[in-house]
């Protein structure tokens, strides 16, 4: 059976030249802390993948710092924050990343979730007034956390307009932009933000790499100690094959944003069918990934969902976490007014750099079947 991939958002295929940069660079011999003309070349490899980075999204000199992986950045970013900003209160917007919220706790300074509207967008005035209150009452350093687009509706957040509002109350801003970074244009000076983190995987890079970018001179407490690495920002021997792809998937990215508008235009015909068969579409209303669609459908739970498209050929990702066989509503739809029902009965499609008219087609041509099946049962059930 052809094999459809449509859980771009979860990770991506591999590019191909990305593998052939991986493998070349563990071919190579070499540390990039060695002086030697092997840890020299291994040295060039990591310097060559931090300049791709940094035209990717328009990094100040010396502000990529490189990862394992989103979370590992996104760890770092807070913890590194508290320490070194002294914080006394971190904003987390309802539709963060789970890493987000988990690390901001484990900080163990207090945290303050801000709502979204029923498009899955931040309330830019419900920001502004819980930092009037903040700093009203407290002096505080505090930092916000606004991703850059959200992983499962795709709607993109207002990021610069969020940096404007923290700024003027003397906050700092993270913008955790995995979703965006390689599937539209990321300018990390325009943005606003202080600090911005991504990973490789999501736009065709390898697993197991990621960066952070922070503003010139912004302090970051380290959170691995040990060696020198990183500009002595983060200890750990370096993934100098990871960080090979990674440059490479950056500087690859351009084709993928060219093709922004041709992905967009098989999310909306993929939309029109399952709006067509009866679902609701998340965040329609909003600026969306261009590759990024969340439904719901009545009667039709995300994991039934998920598994009929499987035996049909087609991978997406159900729209709520799975724990020990419960399905439970997904935080980001619960925070924009979803009912019970219409959090669990998601899922997410989400297309990428290889997407073709194929994999809509076979999307629109299994999915409405499916939930028809799913229909028709559910009458016979009720009539007897």
């Amino acid at each position: 059976m052809m094999r459809h991939y449509l859980d771009h958002n979860a990770t991506a295929p591999v590019r191909p030249e990305v593998i052939e940069a991986v493998a070349a660079a563990m071919a190579a011999d070499g540390n990039t802390m060695s002086v030697h003309e092997e840890g020299r070349r291994a040295h060039k490899i990591v310097e060559d993948a931090r300049e791709q980075v940094r035209n990717l999204v328009n990094a100040p000199v010396n502000g990529v710092v490189f990862t394992s992986s989103g979370t590992d950045s996104i760890h770092y970013v807070l913890h590194g924050a508290v320490a070194a900003h002294k914080l006394q209160r971190i904003f987390i917007s309802a539709i963060e990343h789970p890493a987000v919220a988990a690390n901001a706790i484990a900080t163990g300074v207090e945290v303050e979730t801000i709502a979204v509207n029923s498009a899955g967008v931040i309330d830019l005035d419900q920001l502004r007034e819980q930092l009037r209150g903040y700093r009203q009452s407290n002096s505080g350093a505090f930092l916000v956390c606004l991703m850059f687009a959200n992983n499962e509706t795709g709607a993109i957040q207002p990021v610069s307009q969020a940096a404007a509002i923290i700024h003027e109350y003397g906050g700092l801003l993270f913008s955790d932009a995995a979703q965006a970074v390689g599937k539209i244009p990321v300018n990390f000076i325009m943005s606003g933000a202080d600090i911005l983190s991504f990973t490789g995987h999501k736009f065709g890079g390898p697993l197991g790499v990621g960066a952070v970018i922070a503003g010139p001179n912004l302090a970051l407490e380290p959170v691995l100690r040990g060696g020198g690495q990183e500009m002595n920002r983060r200890a750990s021997t370096t993934n100098t094959p990871g960080l090979a792809g990674l440059g490479k998937a950056c500087a690859l990215a351009q084709n993928s944003l060219v093709r922004a508008g041709d992905i967009a235009r098989l999310r909306d015909r993929i939309e029109a069918a399952v709006v067509h068969a009866g679902a609701k579409i998340w965040s329609a209303e909003a600026e969306r990934l261009p590759g990024t669609l969340c439904l719901s459908a009545p009667g039709f739970s995300g994991a039934t969902q998920l598994m009929n498209m499987d035996l049909a050929g087609i991978a997406i990702s159900a729209g709520s976490a799975c724990s020990s066989g419960k399905a439970k509503p997904s935080h980001v739809l619960t925070a924009m007014g979803a009912s019970n029902e219409e959090a669990t009965t998601s899922v997410r499609v989400s297309l990428g750099w290889n997407s073709t008219g194929a994999d809509a087609d076979a999307f629109i041509r299994e999915w409405p079947a499916a939930y028809e099946r799913i229909k028709a049962r559910s009458q016979l059930e009720g009539a007897a």
